[in-house]
């Protein structure tokens, strides 16, 4: 938890409140639906709530804007960044019922009022969203055929309109389709070591 502050001045009480609460509901739901393997569990705030927070630090969320969370898992990127921007709309959907359970119950003992959780295929999601954020649920070729459609034509961030992807490792084939894609090193942000080889992908759409 002590991470998170460390990162990111300015927060709430209600906030703070929130992200410290993740620990015991993580672990409570972790012991009847395996959503965090049982090694991660103990490095829950740096591997997945700092991770996800990564995002915020290439592009803030703007109060109104939509936020589609594909492949959430048990809620990464999507639920920490919900705590973060409590005016943004975050809809979190994942292939695996099971998954999704856990998301809505998290969400719900947070109250966090901002978050739709879903059983859907990313295929299937309906409506327009600023961006499409995901932990790298698959290839980017297919990710981008998903969700290219589904992004808003209004423009209201920094960034242009499209997908930010959670990615580690050398990206150079992946990305060779996507001329315009941004790479930001989240080791530019966070100095622990496991984000050493970890960054944000910006691919603009509109």
């Amino acid at each position: 938890m002590e991470l998170i502050l460390k990162y990111f001045s300015g927060l709430t009480e209600e906030q703070i409140k929130r992200f410290k609460s993740l620990e015991e509901l993580f672990r409570t739901w972790n012991e009847q639906i395996n959503v965090i393997s049982r090694k991660d569990i103990d490095e829950l705030y740096v591997k997945h709530v700092l991770h996800s927070l990564g995002i915020a630090k290439v592009q803030e969320f703007k109060p109104g804007s939509k936020i589609l969370d594909i492949g959430t898992g048990g809620g990464f990127p999507g639920i920490p960044l919900a705590i973060l921007f409590p005016e943004t709309n975050f809809y979190l959907v994942d292939s695996i019922g099971k998954k999704i359970k856990v998301v809505k119950a998290v969400a719900e003992a947070l109250s966090l009022e901002n978050v739709k959780a879903e059983h859907i295929r990313a295929e299937n999601v309906k409506g327009e969203f600023d961006f499409i954020v995901s932990r790298a649920v698959t290839r980017m070729d297919d990710f981008v055929k998903w969700t290219r459609k589904k992004i808003a034509k209004k423009q209201q961030h920094e960034l242009k309109n499209g997908i930010l992807y959670l990615k580690g490792g050398d990206l150079t084939e992946e990305l060779k389709n996507f001329p315009k894609a941004e790479i930001y090193n989240l080791s530019d942000f966070f100095k622990e070591d496991f984000f050493e080889t970890k960054k944000v992908v910006h691919i603009p759409i509109k």
